[in-house]
């Protein structure tokens, strides 16, 4: 074999920046919104992507729709490569020190959509104090995907109930709340009265039982439910013009029922509270950016709840 040929055709050593390129176009799904969060053409994105494509041997990223989809290979090397760059970003943050209103750039934060409302405002608000240049985006919770997408770097942080998880995930608590029962008009509520009456009942999902209703099918009981939607504040409307009875945090059940003319009535049944967790992935927990935002988003938590109980 002639070397000299040989060698001209072995890849050439790897441009670590093509990493930050695939990394971000992972994420983002789309070479578009990628080049805009790289701050490069999306000619210089495609270029990159055929770059690294060359020195793997393989594509990593098919069109879907508007975007791009992974491939199987780039599933397997996105987590690794996720965590070869935080480890590098450590490095850097070491050396010169993590500040808050320069290094936390976007934040991707995954919830139910009937946490929103309660938490993202909050976050805005203190982010617009301490970072202003910082971009949030709160997207919809996925439990099949959390573990992958904490991973990748798709996802900075979650905040969903307290879940089973794998060693991979880390999680603490974010807050606990009781549950009351809103109704239109006050009333003496009994545990029969309350199994009487019909409900409305708030879930992300299309299907299936609302986490009070898994409590109460652990106590042997079943209600009837009959409108389902997706945020509390649209069911706290519904119950203001029906007889229709709501479950819901107690907490969130003030803050939106200042506003309406319902009623907040003590939960008849001992249900216990609804504890929400923080979820990241394991190789975070000393990254200083997501040591910082989930300080942030603690010290968020402790204030909804000393404002809940009356400041």
């Amino acid at each position: 074999m002639n070397p000299v040929h040989d060698s001209a055709s072995r890849p050439g050593p790897l441009d670590l920046n093509l990493f930050r390129v695939f990394d971000v176009v992972y994420r983002e799904r789309n070479l578009t919104r990628a080049a805009e969060v790289l701050f490069l053409s999306q000619s210089a994105v495609s270029h990159a992507l055929a770059r690294l494509r060359e020195q793997l041997g393989a594509p990593l990223f098919v069109r879907e729709g508007r975007g791009v989809a992974p491939t199987p290979l780039a599933e397997r090397l996105a987590p690794e490569i996720r965590e070869a760059l935080l480890l590098l970003q450590q490095a850097v943050h070491h050396t010169r020190g993590f500040e808050p209103a320069r290094d936390v750039g976007t934040f991707t934060l995954a919830m139910s959509d009937m946490l929103e409302p309660s938490i993202v405002p909050r976050l805005v608000a203190r982010l617009r104090e301490v970072s202003p240049e910082a971009r949030v985006s709160s997207v919809r919770l996925e439990r099949a995907k959390l573990e992958r997408e904490l991973a990748s770097g798709r996802l900075d942080l979650a905040i969903d109930v307290e879940q089973p998880t794998s060693a991979e995930l880390r999680h603490t608590a974010f807050t606990r709340d009781a549950f009351c029962v809103v109704s239109r008009k006050r009333r003496k509520l009994d545990v029969a009265t309350y199994m009487a009456a019909r409900h409305v009942t708030v879930s992300s999902r299309r299907a299936g039982l609302a986490v009070e209703d898994l409590v109460l099918s652990r106590l042997g009981y079943q209600r009837e439910v009959t409108v389902r939607c997706r945020h509390y504040e649209t069911a706290c409307r519904i119950v203001s013009g029906s007889d229709l009875l709501l479950t819901m945090p107690r907490g969130r059940a003030e803050e939106i029922n200042a506003e309406l003319d319902n009623r907040l009535l003590p939960m008849p049944l001992a249900l216990p509270r609804l504890e929400l967790h923080l979820y990241w992935h394991r190789s975070e927990d000393s990254e200083p950016r997501s040591q910082w935002l989930r300080a942030e988003l603690q010290a968020l938590a402790k204030g909804m709840m000393k404002a809940g109980r009356g400041g």
